[in-house]
This record gives structure tokens, sequence and C-alpha cells, in this order.
């Protein structure tokens, strides 16, 4: 017989939360879905699952964040899945950004990650069990013009990944850092994907162009988000998850090229690279 998992997933109102929200009910589980706003309408979106409690819950707000994770053992009594999903893109030239939109990028992205994760650890080391699934991106290993800011939030969640895999393995607690590539979602709408106020002339050929072209494509990612659900699932319940998962074609062809050019880079700088030990190391 099967046993039900419990996830908690933050940002469930709408693209890869709701599709992860989705595929976990239909597998049988049950779910805490946490919102911001207009929990009414994710319940009506879910069929008013029985197996879903739904939290009003910005990650930013640390009370928030904790009122939540003990509502949500409260009422299950445990956690098994923590789905850090909560985020946003901001699309901005790294000069362009003002120190406050950059701020509530971090704010969201990577503190308000570590919020929840401090409020659910507690019930997964109690439990000597659980999995804790941050949702990183393709700009987490490697990054384009405008999109330095954004990733570089996806740079943190994915060192943060890593070195709370090793920290919590002896307890029982898998980590896995999920990136995706492009999936067609709303994140690179023009109502979800902020955008800096301030754009420089200068950098019109590269964080301009880049700006053009996300309109364009908007509707034509190559990423289904269903899939992206059950994709999910076979990660928890696999016996021995990753601790990196890149999903979609273009995310492994992005990851790919970069290793490529870091590889020639390491080749064409090693004699450099090697020149900076000790005499003594280097002649040992």
């Amino acid at each position: 017989m099967k046993t039900q998992k419990v996830w908690f997933i933050t940002g469930a109102s709408k693209g890869f939360g709701l599709e992860i929200a989705k595929s976990a009910l239909e597998a049988g589980d049950k779910v805490v879905a946490t919102v911001r706003s207009k929990p009414e309408q994710l319940a009506e979106t879910l069929n008013n699952n029985p197996d879903l409690l739904i939290t009003i819950m910005d990650v930013s707000n640390e009370a928030q964040v904790k009122a939540s994770a003990a509502e949500a053992i409260e009422k299950f009594g445990q956690i098994d899945v923590l789905v850090n999903n909560a985020g946003y893109g901001l699309l901005s030239g790294v000069e362009e950004a003002t120190d406050a939109e950059v701020r509530k990028q971090y704010d969201t992205n990577v503190f308000g990650l570590l919020n929840v994760t401090r409020a659910i650890l507690p019930q997964m080391r109690k439990q000597r069990s659980g999995h804790v699934i941050n949702v990183s991106s393709v700009f987490g290993f490697g990054s384009m013009g405008g999109w330095g800011l954004y990733g570089s939030t996806k740079f943190a969640v994915e060192g943060i990944t890593e070195a709370l895999a090793l920290e919590v393995a002896p307890l029982g607690i898998k980590v896995t850092a999920v990136e995706p590539g492009l999936f067609s979602t709303d994140f690179l709408d023009t109502n979800s994907l902020f955008q800096s106020a301030n754009a420089i002339d200068d950098y019109k050929d590269t964080v301009g162009a880049m700006r053009s072209g996300v309109i364009g494509l908007h509707g034509n990612q190559p990423g289904d988000p269903a899939k992206l659900g059950q994709a999910f699932i076979k990660l928890v319940n696999a016996k021995n998850p990753p601790v990196h998962l890149p999903l979609g074609t273009d995310t492994v062809a992005f990851y790919r090229a970069k290793t490529d050019k870091l590889e020639q880079e390491i080749k064409d700088w090693e004699a450099v690279t090697n020149s900076t030990n000790h005499d003594a190391v280097a002649t040992a």
C-alpha cells in the first residue's frame, strides 16, 4: 500500500508551483500549498481536494512562514517534501538595477528560501527523513546579459543546496536543486517578469536586445510544465535522488556549452593557474 507523502510547496498559485501541486495530488499525496493571496481561487483550481491545505504566506515574512509550517504540521503531522518554488525574475543589466530592486529580488529568491527551509527542517530532523527541493534555474549554472542579478540569486541557491545536502545527509534528509530551462509558464509574461526601471543606452545591444528577445520568446518556450510536475514525482520517489537535476534539453545544452568553455579556459590558462603555489609546493 502506498504511503502518502506530505508536500509543502511555496508559490503554488501558478506556474511550476501549481503544476507540482497538481501532480502530487494526482499521485495520491497530501499538499500544503502556500499563496500570498486568493486561496479560494487555488482551492477551486485544485477541485477543493480534501488532501489539500492552503495557507497564506509570503516567504519574505518570517512570522508568516513559521505560522504556515506550524499549521501544516498540526494538520498532517509530518512534512516529507519541501519545494522551495516561490521566486520571480528580474531582467536588468547589473549596473541598471537599483539597490531596492536587487534587495527585493534577494528577499524572495534567497532569504525567503532560507526562511522556509529553517522553518521546515526541524520537523524533517525530528522525522529523520525528508526531501528538500530548491527550484533553481538554468541561470544557476551560467548567466547571460540581462540575467546577471536574477542568476546570482540562483547561484546562491545552488551553493546553499550543495552544502545543505552534505549537512543533512547523516539525518536521512535528501536535498536537490532543480534547474529548469524555458517552460511555457507565465515567467516571461509582462505581468510576472520584473524589469529594472532604469535602462542605460550603452547596453542597448546586450541587455536591450535581451529585453526585446523575451517578448517574442514568451509562448514559444520548449518545456511542458505538466511534464515538469511529473518529473518531480519521479524525483521524490527515487531511492537516491541527485543533488542537481537539470530539466529541459535547452538546459542540458546550455550546461554542456559552459562546461566546454570552462575546460578550454582551464587549458589555456593552466600555466598561470599552476604558477601560484609556494615554490616548495610546486617542486614537491
